[in-house]
């Protein structure tokens, strides 16, 4: 593969309690864990950045199959919910349901409009196979 863009961050402090920025300046936070996790909560976390980047991506992947595939709907969100959990191996591991929400398509067209763009979606990509990902479809 050749890049055609690579985005660079950089993580400091005391892992997940620390801070992150990319090299652009758009991203500058601190890392907070979550008081789920027995942590202060209060900022931003890696689950939550991974989930605004699914999100984005899945979403373009949508619009870009939509358009090759000439399928016209309203409204759409992609909202992705990631999981961190307890694995086997004594560490963690992660979990991604995607909800989609397409508007003025019927329910078998919007699933397959999901499923080609969970195909080409560079995080689908990435996380085939390695962690469970689930895809739900809503159509108003």
């Amino acid at each position: 593969m050749a890049a055609v863009y690579t985005a660079l961050a950089t993580a400091t402090g005391e892992g997940r309690n620390g801070h992150t920025r990319t090299s652009d300046g758009s991203i500058d936070l601190d890392l907070k864990v979550p008081a789920e996790m027995g942590g202060p909560g209060g900022g931003a976390n890696p689950e939550q950045l991974f989930a605004a980047g699914y999100a984005a991506c899945f979403h373009g992947a949508l619009k870009m199959v939509a358009g090759k595939q000439e399928v016209a709907f309203t409204d759409s969100a992609v909202t992705a919910e990631v999981g961190i959990g307890p694995n086997d191996a004594g560490g963690f591991g992660l979990e991604v349901t995607l909800h989609v929400e397409l508007g003025g398509i019927d329910q078998s067209a919007a699933e397959a409009l999901v499923e080609a763009a969970h195909q080409v979606c560079p995080y689908s990509n990435a996380t085939r196979g390695n962690i469970p990902v689930t895809l739900e479809v809503e159509t108003a």
